[in-house]
């Protein structure tokens, strides 16, 4: 894949995950305002789980910031497009399907 077109979609998507972080946070926050009301048990309940379901989502999105970053700090070295693990080349295909991708469809598959 032209390294143009990666950094580009790598970009992109990077704001959506920022995006996404900061509507997390928002939500976040009006979740605890609303924990002060009064309520069962299960309305009490609620906002504690929804925090955990939260944290979760947060932590998969921060994950996912750090992937990309590694896949634009490639672009600047000149090794994207490269397997991290075997050096092996990746195919375009794949790129294009996660620009982000740090592994050919094989070593992934073998890692899980």
């Amino acid at each position: 894949m032209d390294t143009n077109r990666a950094n580009e979609l790598l970009l992109r998507e990077r704001a959506e995950v920022e995006n996404l972080l900061k509507g997390l946070g928002e939500e976040t926050a009006e979740d605890q305002d609303a924990e002060g009301e009064v309520g069962d048990e299960a309305d009490r309940a609620q906002p504690l789980a929804a925090e955990y379901e939260d944290e979760a989502v947060a932590g998969r999105l921060a994950d996912r910031l750090e992937v990309i970053d590694r896949a634009l700090k490639r672009i600047e070295d000149g090794t994207y497009g490269l397997s991290v693990r075997s050096g092996t080349p990746i195919p375009d295909e794949r790129l294009e399907a996660d620009p982000a991708a740090e592994l050919t469809i094989e070593e992934a598959r073998a890692t899980r």
